[in-house]
């Protein structure tokens, strides 16, 4: 396969940095769009960029690329003030509008378009299965995550093939909700969250990574997809193969009372841990894309052990 550029914007997170070494790997050019630029490494460079605006040098490098891949936006592991909301909102919503604006400026626009989204729209389900065609929640969370793909849905991309990727947590090493986890489980904190049965929908982050170079690859790839194991688990389960995965055989429960305490205290919102749903990846199963890890207890024993 002949060499080509691929635009990660807001690449310099952890999910960002598997995407990007999986494509230098097999030989691709990768230019990361971000706040905090730092020395090129092989065929990976990062440019400068604020996350808003358009600005000539970044517009050039996408000018000539292959895919662009958008994961920009402001964590959302924060107390949901009106203004921490409106920093999140703003951020993702520039993001979508600069990266898809600039497409359509180009002369040669890129292949495809991914686009990173969340399974958090589909908000608290219990045990429904939700897929691809499933409404939207209620709650801050579905709001911000509708915004998000309506900020993507109302700027067309109508020469540049578009992906909507709605990911669940990101299982990897190194970075997201399971580093926190592991710590936590290892200094026997890592209990039952809540009554347990909140459905934790969930993704390896090689799996992740090669949907996303699937969807690159992939012309007849077109329109939304959950990217979410087929096998979502209860926080109980989650929590029990977690600490099993760590050598700890027993931690005690964390009633809600606590997890709204603990959370007000680090800053964060409960709801991100007494909520779920189960998500499934029904598209991706229709079009044959088979995971390395459909099961939890294997793809954390080969993150953690």
């Amino acid at each position: 396969m002949n060499s080509r550029r691929i635009i990660i914007a807001g690449g310099s997170g952890f999910i960002g940095r598997a995407i990007a070494s999986a494509l230098s790997s097999r030989g691709d050019d990768v230019v990361i769009l971000t706040r905090s630029p730092r020395e090129s490494r092989g065929n990976v460079r990062y440019v400068a960029w604020d996350g808003q605006t358009m600005t000539d040098s970044w517009l050039r490098e996408i000018d000539v690329a292959h895919a662009v891949i958008n994961l920009a936006g402001k964590n959302v592991n924060c107390r949901y003030t009106r203004r921490a909301l409106e920093e999140i909102d703003r951020s993702r919503e520039n993001a979508v509008r600069a990266v898809n604006d600039a497409i359509n400026r180009c002369a040669n626009p890129p292949g495809v378009l991914i686009q990173a989204s969340t399974t958090a729209i589909y908000g608290d389900r219990g045990d429904e299965v939700c897929d691809e065609s499933s409404r939207v929640g209620e709650g801050i969370p579905v709001q911000t995550a509708t915004k998000w793909e309506r900020a993507f849905d109302s700027v067309p991309t109508p020469r540049t093939r578009r992906v909507l990727l709605r990911m669940p947590f990101v299982l990897g090493r190194g970075g997201g909700v399971l580093k926190m986890l592991a710590t936590m489980s290892r200094c026997f904190l890592g209990g039952t969250v809540g009554d347990g049965r909140q459905i934790i929908s969930w993704i390896h982050i090689d799996d992740l990574v090669r949907i996303v170079l699937r969807a690159i690859d992939d012309e007849q790839m077109t329109g939304l997809y959950i990217a979410a194991s087929p096998n979502a688990v209860t926080n109980a389960e989650f929590m029990r193969e977690l600490r099993h995965a760590v050598h700890r055989p027993w931690s005690p429960p964390v009633p809600a009372v606590m997890v709204r305490l603990g959370c007000f205290l680090l800053r964060t919102e409960p709801v991100l841990a007494l909520t779920g749903r189960r998500a499934i990846p029904r598209r991706l199963s229709e079009d044959g894309i088979a995971f390395e890890h459909p099961r939890l207890p294997a793809a954390l024993k080969s993150l953690l052990n």
